[in-house]
């Protein structure tokens, strides 16, 4: 009894706004979250903006979902610890540093998009010697290029797509679509030895999905899995159906991810630099993760399995009603400059010869 009270006074010494919640009920707040206006006693369930379902299943790992509070949609994360769930919201600060990281990118863009336009006319040059040293040079810049462009993107939309101010849904066929994003990773990946594996529902799914966003968030579970899983060791990842929900599960091979930190990956981006292991990247991937499975009526779940690694499992709500429909913008700026798509958001786990100039677009 007393090391649960301790936990559960644990709270006051969060930075963050937190609650803990017992027996479908608010137990006690810290007072970081007090201008939410929770109160002891308060059922979390009418809270619930997304993960419903997936809270009532939750037995361990980490879990990413949204609340309705205080009139604003507001995400958090929920664990499970000594009888008690705590929920951890995002605060301001988050968002501020999103922002400024937007800011930023905004000034990376121009200098960015000139160094890529200069390498475009000397890659063809390049391509016409004999020497393979050259050649393999040339590859090693441009995927360096690719890396940078991947890294300022993520850096101006998460701030964009965790606003979820604007999306652009498009009736699709959601397996299909995953699919081809999963096929077509899986044969770049190959070319570095990793062998990802792939189950799709068995049947045509439509609804309403932002292809950017969600293929986005796709690319960055797979990188991510990539990085931590052991080398020559699958990757595996499964599409199911239950009721009017999607689950894409992956799971990889590493360690998983340390204890420490597994209450934290939502603001990875707020860590000291060169404190940790630096797979974690900037940390705007999960990100845009959460965020697109958000934007879906989803949430993330990240959990450790028994037989080891880290498996991340994102909901998406089937949505076919049209009603909701946003209609794209006229004029569509590509997020990648009309590069493609995959190389640009695995081009931290894709071998450099895939950066040769007739391979880019």
């Amino acid at each position: 009894m007393e090391q649960k009270e301790s936990r559960v006074g644990m709270l006051d010494l969060m930075i963050q706004p937190a609650f803990t919640v017992k027996d479908g009920v608010i137990h006690q707040t810290n007072a970081a979250a007090g201008k939410y206006f929770l109160e002891s006693g308060m059922p979390v369930a009418d809270l619930l903006c997304t993960g419903k379902a997936e809270y009532g299943d939750l037995q361990d790992g980490c879990l990413y979902l949204s609340l309705f509070v205080a009139g604003m949609r507001v995400e958090a994360s929920v664990r499970k610890m000594d009888g008690f769930d705590i929920f951890t919201l995002e605060q301001d600060a988050d968002h501020a540093e999103l922002q400024a990281m937007a800011l930023a990118a905004q000034e990376l863009r121009g200098p960015l998009s000139n160094v890529m336009s200069v390498a475009d006319r000397l890659f063809p040059v390049a391509d016409q010697d004999d020497d393979p040293m050259v050649k393999a040079q040339v590859s090693q810049i441009n995927r360096g290029l690719f890396q940078m462009l991947r890294i300022i993107g993520n850096m101006s939309d998460a701030y964009r797509y965790s606003q979820q101010a604007e999306t652009s849904m498009t009736v699709t066929n959601i397996p299909e679509f995953i699919g081809e994003i999963f096929q077509s990773s899986g044969q770049m990946l190959q070319h570095g030895g990793v062998d990802l594996c792939f189950e799709n529902v068995h049947e045509a799914v439509f609804g309403l999905i932002d292809q950017e966003m969600l293929e986005r968030a796709i690319h960055n579970i797979i990188s991510n899995a990539v990085k931590f899983s052991a080398k020559g060791k699958p990757i595996h990842a499964r599409l199911s159906r239950r009721n009017n929900m999607l689950y894409l599960t992956v799971q990889d091979s590493g360690n998983g991810i340390d204890p420490e930190l597994r209450g934290t990956t939502h603001s990875r981006f707020r860590r000291q630099p060169g404190l940790e292991d630096s797979r974690f990247g900037i940390g705007l991937g999960m990100v845009m993760i959460r965020s697109a499975a958000a934007a879906h009526g989803g949430t993330v779940l990240l959990t450790h399995p028994d037989d080891g690694g880290t498996k991340l499992t994102m909901s998406i709500a089937i949505n076919q009603n049209t009603d909701t429909l946003v209609r794209s913008k006229t004029f569509h700026i590509d997020y990648a400059g009309e590069r493609n798509h995959a190389l640009t958001e695995l081009s931290d786990v894709l071998p450099s010869e895939l950066y040769e100039t007739q391979n880019i677009n």
